[in-house]
């Protein structure tokens, strides 16, 4: 007669929410949150939802994340929200500096290199921020910089960062640069065009990401100067 030793099953293993009680200490949160820009020939739209978020709790229904750093440029940022702050008092400091000294204002450009400089500057301990630099350049062109925490820098013709990044950014790849379309021309958007995609993105998001909503924030940079406007968003 054959002995057969007994089997034991593997405990099944259950995900669990593990939680940090005073065990460890992070300097850097996610505050939530999108942004985007889009630039056009003459113009940039830039919108940013207004709800920052930590984890599952709301910490304000209305806390901006773009912010004017000129009569020519835009900042929108996304990531931890006091790092944004900070850094947008350091870009106006400076820009401050920078017109006593010269009697003009930053160029979106000139803007766009000291942006690049202060983030590579913090590089050992970066600002937690994505941020999106707009404004026209000395044609009068719209023009948007992307850049990662560190400084690294590209111009391009539309960005979206936040939370609902990989919702809205495919979108904007269909719907501004015709990816996936057949017969599309290519070429810039026009205002009104780029404005209502802006917030078709956002309406969309606000269906899927919960950590944006509550109210928009759109500007419209041109060479009139920067025209801003407050929309409501999905609440819940």
């Amino acid at each position: 007669m054959m002995d057969f030793a007994p089997m034991h099953s593997a405990p099944t293993e259950v995900p669990v929410e593990h939680h940090n009680h005073g065990g460890g200490w992070d300097p850097y949160v996610d505050n939530g949150g999108t942004s985007l820009a889009i630039a056009g020939k003459d113009f940039v739209i830039v919108a940013s939802d207004a709800r920052q978020s930590d984890g599952y709790s709301i910490n304000s229904r209305y806390d901006p994340k773009a912010f004017t750093l000129s009569n020519e440029t835009v900042l929108a940022t996304t990531g931890y929200a006091a790092d944004a702050k900070r850094l947008v008092e350091v870009l106006e400091q400076n820009a401050q500096t920078y017109f006593h000294k010269h009697e003009k204002q930053m160029s979106a450009p000139a803007m766009a290199q000291m942006l690049s400089n202060t983030l590579y500057y913090k590089r050992f301990f970066p600002y937690y921020v994505f941020p999106i630099l707009c404004g026209l350049d000395k044609d009068g062109k719209g023009a948007v910089f992307a850049y990662d925490p560190v400084g690294n820098m590209e111009r391009v013709v539309y960005q979206a960062y936040g939370s609902a990044s990989a919702l809205v950014q495919p979108f904007l790849d269909n719907q501004v640069a015709g990816a996936n379309q057949r017969g599309h021309e290519g070429g810039f958007l026009d205002r009104v065009t780029a404005r209502k995609i802006a917030i078709d993105a956002f309406t969309g998001a606000t269906e899927r990401d919960i950590y944006t909503g509550d109210w928009l924030d759109i500007f419209t940079i041109d060479q009139t100067g920067i025209h801003r406007e407050k929309r409501e968003l999905k609440h819940d």
